[in-house]
């Protein structure tokens, strides 16, 4: 994802190299890009049809794919256990996914964030980071990717609750009937496939649901002021000597049995799910807000049960593909439902959305 602004006075963006998106370093205030108009989702009834259709389209296909990338995460991290430890896998996962993004901010000469934003960064790299693949993997010791998939289940709707909180976005009466609605037929499903047993990585799962639902609403909330891949590249930079320490301890400390399982699952959780899955999912969640967004995640429990059964052998009941219906029609309801109130008035600095 892209590297954050620099701290500026006027807080204006300034276009370095043909890279958008990206506030200069103590530069006077440039009016064409101030009068520029934003395509928010809060604006786009003021443009023509097919130009405020277009960000919400490029949004929701852009967040599509971050759910594609994320429901491998499981059935990947179920293959990286048979190569490694847990602590091992998410301290590999995160060294090498840093590693990923720190070359492409070198390759784009990305300044520095600005002070102001590694507060947020912080919340993204402790909840997407590490939070999140670290309490799922240690989950995925005596808990299947199926019953994991509850997480998946209540994320939409924890992340909705919590962007609404955060940005002041406001979804409608009927945006929030479809999303309940769709997490009850989500974690029913997903439940009564695990055979409605509660095991001891519950506790591991639910923390990783709340802090994962931060990461997701504070990135999302970057993705407005910065391009979208920077969010995730300096989260992952911020987490780089911690990610780093914790190889040099843990590999030495716990068993590798090599596979090729086991590396292909690192390599995906490192590349794709940490590093590309969130680039175009905060791109479409600057896009077409935090709350829409999130609702697309109803479609992963099922994604990653269909996953669990071609990678794993998983079983999965002849109940899916009633499921999968259900939950969208629900997505296409959350999606057709327009928010009550804008979003809340940005901090000094802040600007639309940027594009990447």
């Amino acid at each position: 994802m892209r590297a954050q602004d620099s701290a500026t006075g006027s807080g204006t963006i300034a276009v370095d190299a043909g890279t958008e998106g990206t506030e200069g370093t103590e530069t006077s205030p440039t009016p064409a890009l101030d009068a520029a108009p934003h395509t928010t989702e809060a604006s786009a009834p003021n443009l023509p049809p097919h130009t405020a259709q277009a960000p919400a389209r490029r949004g929701t296909l852009l967040a599509a794919l971050g759910v594609v990338a994320f429901s491998l995460t499981f059935p990947s991290t179920a293959w990286g256990l048979e190569s490694f430890g847990p602590w091992s896998l998410v301290a590999l996962r995160s060294t090498l996914a840093a590693l990923i993004a720190g070359g492409f901010l070198l390759a784009v000469r990305a300044p520095v964030p600005a002070r102001r934003h590694w507060g947020g960064l912080a919340v993204v790299a402790g909840g997407v980071v590490i939070g999140f693949p670290l309490l799922t993997t240690l989950a995925l010791q005596t808990s299947t990717t199926s019953h994991a998939a509850v997480v998946v289940g209540l994320l939409p709707l924890t992340t909705a609750v919590l962007g609404s909180l955060r940005t002041g976005e406001r979804p409608s009466r009927t945006f929030w009937v479809a999303a309940l609605a769709g997490a009850a037929v989500v974690i029913g499903f997903t439940v009564q496939q695990s055979g409605g047993a509660l095991t001891s990585g519950d506790l591991y799962l639910f923390g990783a649901l709340l802090v994962c639902a931060a990461g997701y609403t504070e990135g999302g909330r970057l993705a407005r002021v910065m391009p979208g891949w920077q969010v995730i590249g300096w989260a992952l930079i911020l987490c780089l000597p911690l990610a780093v320490a914790g190889s040099a301890v843990a590999v030495p400390l716990e068993p590798v049995h090599l596979t090729a399982h086991g590396v292909l699952g690192l390599v995906w959780v490192a590349a794709g799910s940490t590093f590309f899955g969130l680039y175009v999912w905060y791109k479409g969640m600057a896009e077409i807000g935090v709350p829409r967004a999130s609702q697309l995640q109803l479609a992963q429990p099922l994604l990653t049960l269909a996953w669990s059964f071609l990678l794993l052998g998983e079983e999965v009941s002849a109940a899916a593909p009633l499921a999968a219906v259900a939950v969208l029609v629900c997505i296409a309801a959350t999606q057709r439902t327009g928010r009550r109130g804008r979003a809340a008035p940005r901090s000094a600095g802040e600007t639309g959305p940027v594009r990447s």
